[in-house]
């Protein structure tokens, strides 16, 4: 059972708190916090004039002064399963549509109002006859390294909720529960989990300097005692991440063809971090060399957290020294292994991602959702980070010693969605008909 919120906390972590909480009394709670502060924004009357892309958030977060993107504050995975066997109805289906038209009406589509996309997995789709399109790359989750054992979450949808306001996010889980008779002024017509059962329920925050507030503040497990976790960091590993430069576009993830155009593939992994040892273990070049690239100590690139380097981790810059980097100093970078097998022929970055910080279970961890045009682009990136093959260049770098940040991160769960077009959100069929 979670402990009650502490209304002394510190307002960020008052409210992240509230977030993992959940719940009508948490949300009462981040009111009487926001008391007085400005509303939050409402939507729109019509909800088609919405983007047909769920995925496409970016244009709708701010950005830092580089370019980056900053992901909302506050976010909520919801693991949700259809009652039954076989395919869904068209009354649980127009059901599906009402509880997501309600947000839409309710809240801007921004950080301060409120970001979501609904996806179904494999499992979802084998409930009937007909298989999906070619253009839809959707095998079930599986283990994508030799050392792992994951969990693989194969519920038949997940939806995804983001908000810099967590009074606004909570509100929008009450409703969806069926447990509000208004979502900031919208009558609440349909809750979701009238047709669709939430399975779990998982949180996460992405904020400059709360995993070391956070840590500061608790009995964090996998945390160091003297909490080394950088002050402005947003990540409990220490650094920035979500370089522009080194993301996809929200075009090109984006299925170019078939009855899911528009759409995307997403998979979605929890990673445990061994803190311990990664500021135990490490000295800062060393983490550098790790996260990045040997080359970004020989050049001195990183400065602190890496807000320096902009809207460009140069990564690209190393990724061909991986061997003679191995070989001169003992070790490979995280990023510079990923990095070959992210970019295409033209130099595109192949996948989007969109990970954030974890404190479920009082564990420092991370959900790492990714998004690309079919989910085999994951999984060669993935390959490419295991590093498997850098380990027969030399002795020093083993599977998982001084082999990237392998050896600090633990990944407890797996699954793969389809992230459909907006108008086959609600329950689709694999042939996109109704």
């Amino acid at each position: 059972m979670s402990p009650p919120l502490d209304s002394d906390l510190p307002r960020r972590e008052f409210l992240k708190a509230a977030v993992a909480l959940g719940g009508a009394s948490a949300l009462s709670a981040c009111l009487d916090r926001f008391e007085g502060e400005e509303p939050v924004p409402g939507g729109v009357s019509d909800p088609s004039t919405l983007p047909v892309r769920q995925y496409a958030w970016g244009d709708h977060l701010p950005t830092d002064d580089a370019g980056n993107t900053l992901l909302p504050h506050h976010q909520t995975l919801w693991y949700l399963t259809l009652p039954g066997e076989g395919a869904p109805s068209a009354d649980a289906r127009e059901g599906v549509e009402t509880a997501l038209s309600t947000l839409d009406r309710a809240y801007e589509r921004s950080n301060e109002g409120l970001v979501y996309s609904v996806g179904y997995s494999p499992s979802y789709f084998e409930r009937f006859d007909e298989s999906l399109p070619e253009s839809v790359d959707l095998p079930q989750p599986r283990r994508l390294s030799s050392f792992e054992q994951p969990e693989l979450d194969t519920q038949d949808a997940l939806l995804h909720l983001g908000s810099d306001r967590a009074d606004a996010l909570l509100e929008a889980e009450q409703a969806l529960r069926g447990e509000a008779e208004e979502a900031n002024g919208v009558p609440v017509e349909t809750a979701l989990t009238d047709v669709l059962d939430l399975a779990d329920r998982r949180t996460g925050f992405m904020r400059k300097g709360l995993p070391h507030q956070k840590a500061e503040e608790t009995d964090l497990t996998g945390v160091p005692a003297d909490n080394p976790i950088p002050e402005d960091s947003p990540l409990f590993m220490g650094f920035m991440a979500g370089f522009r430069a080194n993301q996809a576009t929200e075009d090109y993830v984006a299925i170019g063809e078939g009855p899911f155009a528009d759409g995307t593939t997403k998979h979605v992994a929890n990673i445990g971090q061994s803190l311990e040892d990664w500021y135990g273990e490490q000295d800062f070049d060393q983490r550098v060399m790790e996260m990045f690239s040997p080359g970004h100590v020989a050049e001195d690139l990183v400065d602190g957290i890496g807000g320096n380097l902009g809207g460009d981790s140069g990564i690209d810059r190393f990724v061909e020294d991986i061997e003679e980097h191995a070989r001169e100093y003992g070790r490979v970078g995280h990023a510079q292994k990923a990095a070959r097998a992210n970019r295409d022929e033209a130099g595109n970055v192949k996948l989007l991602r969109r990970h954030f910080e974890s404190t479920d279970g009082n564990r420092a961890s991370l959900h790492f959702p990714s998004l690309q045009r079919g989910i085999s682009e994951f999984e060669a990136v993935r390959k490419a980070m295991n590093g498997e093959d850098v380990t027969q260049v030399t002795p020093a770098v083993r599977q998982r010693v001084n082999n990237g940040i392998l050896e600090y991160i633990f990944v407890r769960r797996r699954g793969n969605f389809l992230v459909p077009p907006r108008d086959l959100r609600a329950l689709p069929t694999p042939t996109g008909e109704a």
